[in-house]
């Protein structure tokens, strides 16, 4: 598959008070979706309202992401809960950062979970319908950013929720399409020459190379790069100029029109 346009995406809004978590100005300056905590995982109201504020003035689309209340395991452990009050939680979530987002001009127009719920989500049918029943319940036309032809994709699918398939250029993928766990040696990527190939594999030929180095097919239309990998500015700014030498267009998947 071939792509002539494809959004770059980050996780952004990661600090927590006094504590900063990379350089969220910088990333703005060159992804065109920003994935921002919502104060669960990570964030505050301090830290969301100055990432809404930037991404507006750069024209960036603002997504909330959700994810469990764990900031002492930041989002990555999954945690047991009744499905209604994790549904609770993320509308709780969406409707926070949906605030910020209105105050500094725009509104918050997807939504991607974070960490454990992200891929608990993406291969467990229940809580897929957990997730897509919370941002159901806050506006049904808000779109669902999440891993091709997963659990969550499906789920939205069946209840006419736009989903978009997300592909990771700094992490490492086993050969059935899951990321590698973050608790093994090689699961974050930080080589840039190795970093931005797989962004443009990505958006131009529709394949990743796995861990074992098979190549798999991943029809992505957004393409992460974490804003807490070491370098990950220079990683972006790295992927961005080889997308656009490579004739790759960054837009955003959302409609602003909608």
């Amino acid at each position: 598959m071939t792509m002539s346009t494809v959004d770059l995406n980050s996780d952004l809004g990661e600090g927590f008070g006094a504590w900063t978590m990379g350089d969220d100005d910088a990333m703005l300056e060159l992804v065109s979706s920003a994935n921002v905590a919502c104060g669960f995982h990570a964030g505050d109201p301090g830290t969301m309202r100055r990432v809404c504020d930037k991404a507006v003035e750069n024209g960036v689309v603002i997504g909330a992401h959700v994810g469990y209340r764990d900031l002492a395991g930041f989002g990555r452990r999954a945690l047991a809960m009744d499905p209604d009050d994790l549904s609770d939680e993320i509308l709780y979530q969406i409707s926070a950062l949906e605030g910020f987002a209105r105050a500094a001009g725009d509104r918050v127009r997807y939504v991607k979970p974070h960490g454990a719920l992200y891929n608990t989500a993406a291969v467990d049918k229940d809580l897929a319908w957990v997730v897509v029943d919370g941002i159901v319940r806050f506006d049904r036309h808000l779109a669902i950013l999440c891993p091709p032809d997963s659990e969550m994709s499906r789920a939205a699918a069946k209840i006419g929720v736009a989903s978009y398939a997300e592909a990771f250029a700094d992490r490492a993928y086993t050969a059935d399409g899951a990321l590698v766990s973050r608790k093994l040696r090689g699961a974050v990527l930080h080589d840039p020459d190795t970093v931005s190939a797989r962004a443009v594999a990505i958006a131009t030929t529709g394949k990743v190379t796995t861990e074992d180095g098979q190549e798999l097919d991943i029809a992505a239309r957004s393409i992460c790069v974490h804003s807490d990998t070491p370098g990950a500015v220079e990683l972006a700014r790295r992927i961005r100029a080889d997308l656009t030498t490579a004739n790759v267009h960054i837009e955003s998947f959302v409609d602003r029109e909608n």
